[in-house]
């Protein structure tokens, strides 16, 4: 037998949700088939299983609590939208949600609470667990949102930084209640501040008279409980960390930050930065309904009306050229788009460079010039290709002129707008994935009209 076929045995029987398992789901409960429900959901992973409830109606959510004969566990529950959860918990019975959160590290359970409106269930979630996980999940929750001590659990293993290899190893063989996944043992002094962290390799590989100080990792650091989440994820992501403990205000150990959680967060953000550069709200998902769909898109849609508005008010200025030269309303919206488009792109680059602090102080000017610059370039390609079209298109050698120089003035500007207003927005305190694309739109359609129409009148009457 290969070494690795005891790995593939693990594996053999986990199926991925897929489209006809989910129809295959749908009619089952439509048709209040218990027992094939049961075959169908068995061999999913608890993640497919949340990805299936997201995806059907909420009839039919109700209809699988009710048949299923399986058990909605803390993995479900953990990885369901956070929009579904208090629906999901409301179906359960509150036995199931009492064992469902007994499943969970303390980090999963504030992440529960923390994100429920109902007061009751979070209620009925605290008293469900053990007086122990109880006052450290109520601790998490008095540190601010999104933090590290909101982040971290309080499942850790700890040893003096005097002990040996062999005493650390008969510790944990001899604990009954050691965290289900743990990637370090962190050393501390006698005041509980930790020192410093070894691994679980290096415990097994050592031999058992070695002292834990003498293999400890250069990479550990701590975190201060009401630091950032952000600047924890950054943090793990950057010295590649897998784990990392959390302190209080006197450094005494509070608990420990695993890189699934850290990454968790880093996704998150991205997730946001991508839906707050098209001005959807973060915080909404696929779940919501209708009014709260508009409620959150409403707010951005009215600020896209006004920057409309403005590029309206410039071409407004240039009526009377647009009605001497008609031609000029049928060209002005491509000077507008590819300029647009060309800000979007240097916008986009330069928000995630600020998220993961590539873009600072010391190389933004350097950046700048290379958006214009590209800008600039890209502008005189496609300055030739719309001046022929010009010639071909109207029989105006000038008409063609002057939608080329436009294009290469919109799109150097693009360049600039792209990269310094997400600047300078981050330098004001405003976040610049939530609000630099309606300036940055708001730039690139004012400037192209202007330059567009501006010089139309100029060289064209």
């Amino acid at each position: 037998m290969s070494q690795s076929e005891p790995v593939e045995d693990a594996f053999e029987d986990e199926v991925e949700l897929d489209q006809p398992r989910l129809r295959q789901v749908q009619i089952a409960l439509e048709a209040r088939d218990r027992m094939a429900l049961d075959d169908l959901l068995e061999p999913l992973h608890g993640a497919d299983i949340a990805d299936l409830i997201e995806q059907i109606s909420e009839y039919e959510r109700a209809t699988l609590v009710e048949l299923w004969s399986g058990q909605i566990d803390g993995e479900i529950l953990s990885e369901l939208d956070e929009g579904l959860r208090e629906e999901v918990l409301s179906a359960l019975p509150a036995e199931d949600v009492a064992e469902a959160v007994r499943e969970l590290d303390t980090d999963d359970v504030v992440d529960l609470i923390e994100n429920l409106e109902d007061e009751g269930q979070a209620g009925a979630i605290l008293g469900a667990l053990d007086d122990a996980d109880r006052v450290a999940v109520e601790q998490a929750l008095t540190f601010p949102e999104y933090s590290a001590g909101r982040l971290m659990q309080r499942e850790v293993v700890i040893a003096p930084s005097f002990w040996t290899v062999g005493q650390a190893i008969d510790h944990m063989r001899g604990s009954d209640d050691l965290p289900e996944q743990f990637y370090h043992v962190i050393l501390v002094d006698p005041r509980m501040r930790p020192v410093g962290h070894v691994t679980l390799g290096k415990i097994l590989s050592f031999p058992r008279e070695t002292a834990l100080s003498e293999i400890e990792e250069d990479s550990f650091r701590t975190f201060e409980a009401t630091e950032p989440e952000s600047a924890v994820a950054y943090a793990f992501n950057q010295y590649h960390l897998i784990s990392a403990a959390v302190v209080d205000e006197d450094d005494r150990l509070l608990g420990v930050i695993t890189i699934d959680d850290a990454m968790a967060v880093l996704d998150e953000e991205a997730e946001e930065d991508i839906l707050r550069l098209a001005g959807v709200d973060s915080e909404g998902s696929l779940s919501d309904r209708v009014l709260g769909t508009v409620r959150r898109r409403f707010p951005w849609l009215g600020v896209n009306l006004i920057t409309s508005i403005l590029a309206s008010l410039v071409i407004a200025q240039f009526d009377a050229v647009i009605a001497e030269i008609v031609a000029l309303a049928v060209l002005m919206p491509i000077v507008a788009s590819m300029g647009g488009n060309a800000g979007t792109q240097s916008l986009t680059v330069a928000v995630r460079a600020l998220a993961t602090r590539d873009l600072t102080g010391a190389n933004v000017w350097r950046v700048i010039r290379r958006e214009v610059a590209a800008g600039t370039i890209n502008g005189a390609a496609f300055a030739i290709i719309m001046g022929i079209v010009g010639i071909v298109w109207f029989g105006s050698p000038m008409l063609g002129v002057v939608i080329g120089v436009a294009m290469v003035i919109n799109l150097a500007v693009a360049g600039l707008a792209g990269v310094g207003i997400p600047v300078v927005l981050e330098k004001v305190g405003i976040d610049p994935a939530l609000a630099s694309g309606a300036f940055v739109t708001t730039v690139t359609d004012v400037v192209g009209f202007f330059a567009f129409l501006g010089l139309a009148a100029m060289w064209l009457l």
